[in-house]
């Protein structure tokens, strides 16, 4: 058996690889061992330091054992004697019984175990919200974005826009892992229940708008086939190419090389403005507004017809 064989999986990557945990990225031992990055999380975290311990396959320290291997060599072997009825573990003249390294593990019984695997699933989370903020993190989620680990929007006129995974608040235990579109600028319960029970809290709420200031000119998603001008006629993109005043031509579409507020506008809620919601219609008909089983909610997907008004740099 080759030497490769026997390597064992590092808690990390057998954590990102469980069910359910596809939207997690493998936060690298160096930044977890950085002391600035995990301030604030031990007064947040049950039993830390064996958390912390279990995420860097750690053995637990034990000043005992230090103090043990001071001792003569011949003091070794007469406590050795003496606790022989410890498990096969080493004792002073105290009666205190020492183990060796290789017999720590199974000093905790397995109900602490569990406390302790589920305060590093909790650490862990804390860490990888911080972690995918930062620039080797963010990176590596913007890997998973372009090769569709995440998904697509389930709306319809955002023609399968990528997703995001995102959180509504960055506190523990109140919001599961939502989906986020940035064509409609909404989120999304994650199709799947594998992912609803993820807490949202270990994505955080600032890494989805992050991650687009981060990259400006990621494509976010395909224009509409069909567009409406200012008249609420539609027209298609060959009816004409001439670009108004606003940096938006006649067909709907936006000029790439505007930028708004850091982000190109054409990435800017493409999947939003008239021509991209829904308008229900009796025999051809559109349904007023006004009347009672009328639309309610378009305002939702409103978008300025001059997209340089969103621009808070230009105020």
């Amino acid at each position: 058996m080759s030497s490769s064989s026997q390597v064992t999986e590092s808690w990390i990557s057998s954590f990102c690889g469980l069910l359910g945990h596809e939207y997690f990225a493998e936060v690298s031992e160096d930044f977890i061992e950085d002391d600035f990055n995990l301030t604030g999380l031990q007064s947040q975290v049950p039993m830390y330091k064996e958390a912390l311990e279990m995420i860097l396959d750690v053995e637990p320290e034990d000043d005992d054992d230090e103090d043990l291997s001071d001792e003569p060599s011949e003091d070794l072997s007469q406590s050795d004697e003496i606790g022989n009825d410890a498990a096969g573990g080493a004792a002073d003249s105290k009666g205190l019984v020492y183990r060796r390294a290789d017999q720590r593990r199974h000093l905790r019984m397995p109900s602490d175990l569990s406390v302790i695997e589920s305060s590093a699933e909790l650490l862990y989370g804390l860490i990888h919200q911080r972690y995918i903020t930062s620039r080797p993190g963010i990176q590596q989620m913007f890997e998973k974005y372009e090769l569709q680990h995440f998904g697509h929007c389930p709306r319809v006129f955002c023609n399968g826009a990528k997703v995001l995974p995102v959180g509504c608040s960055d506190t523990p235990g109140q919001e599961t892992v939502k989906l986020f579109c940035p064509s409609c600028l909404d989120v999304y319960t994650p199709p799947n229940s594998r992912f609803q029970s993820v807490d949202g809290a270990f994505f955080g709420t600032t890494f989805g708008c992050l991650f687009f200031m981060t990259f400006p000119d990621t494509e976010v998603g395909r224009p509409s086939p069909l567009a409406t001008n200012a008249a609420g006629t539609v027209v298609t993109a060959s009816s004409s190419s001439a670009a108004g005043p606003s940096g938006t031509n006649t067909t709907g579409t936006t000029d790439p090389a505007v930028v708004v507020n850091g982000v190109a506008a054409s990435n800017l809620a493409p999947g939003l403005g008239p021509g991209n919601y829904y308008e229900p219609r009796i025999y051809g008909f559109r349904v007023s507004e006004r009347a009672r089983s009328g639309p309610r909610m378009q305002w939702l997907r409103a978008r300025p017809g001059d997209v340089n008004e969103l621009d808070e740099a230009r105020r």
